[in-house]
């Protein structure tokens, strides 16, 4: 035991950058899941079926090509392709949109979730059809939904390893790696690094669990 405490102390710095790196890393995948997530759910419940096949289109595609694919085109075939992109970039991008896939569905989910009397009445009060969704319809499928969003959080924070074993991008796995190619420490370097995922995972949930307390709908 005193072998990792003693790497933890003498490394703190490194594992620490690394877990700043994999905050921003999720954070930033998080918010571009979210809003693209947004458009697609309301493509998917648009009164127009070219709309809703345009919302299933990205769903199917991104739901069922595998991470690790997205970021190989995501880095190697655009930079091939002449695209000069980052792996940071790369990386939240493949990420958030892979992830805003599933956040469609869920919303989606949370707006049949919404009784059709509300949007009806809605409508024939005078709000157009984007309106009501803003107004009406999404509020309440945000509320619906919280539970889930957070199962999703979590598998984005945990996905967000391949992003960085993929992209070789400096958080806290790759920082782990190192450590472990200097000391030889294989099990305190990953302990570390297990940890911190860890710490993110359960901040989530905790987050979640408030939330849900303070906004979720009983029913």
């Amino acid at each position: 035991m005193s072998s990792f405490v003693e790497l933890l102390t003498e490394n703190f710095g490194a594992l620490a950058s690394g877990f700043w790196v994999t905050c921003r890393l999720v954070v930033g995948a998080f918010l571009l899941a979210a809003v693209v997530g947004t458009l697609v759910a309301a493509l998917r419940i648009a009164p127009s079926k070219w709309l809703q096949r345009l919302g299933g289109v990205y769903v199917e595609t991104f739901r069922n090509v595998p991470l690790l694919v997205l970021l190989v085109i995501s880095y190697a075939g655009l930079r091939r392709s002449g695209v000069e992109i980052s792996t940071w970039t790369a990386g939240i991008g493949a990420l958030g949109l892979y992830t805003g896939a599933y956040v469609a569905e869920v919303l989606r989910s949370g707006v049949f979730a919404v009784s059709r009397g509300q949007i009806e009445a809605s409508l024939s009060l005078g709000f157009d059809y984007r309106e009501t969704l803003r107004r009406i319809v999404l509020p309440q499928a945000l509320r619906t939904v919280i539970s889930p969003m957070g199962s999703i959080t979590i598998a984005m924070i945990k996905n967000s390893a391949i992003v960085g074993a993929a992209l070789a991008i400096n958080d806290i796995l790759k920082e782990a790696r190192i450590l472990n190619s200097r000391t030889f420490e294989t099990e305190a370097a990953f302990f570390w690094a297990a940890v911190g995922y860890l710490l993110l995972t359960v901040a989530a949930t905790v987050a979640i669990r408030q939330l849900e307390t303070r906004y979720a709908i009983r029913r």
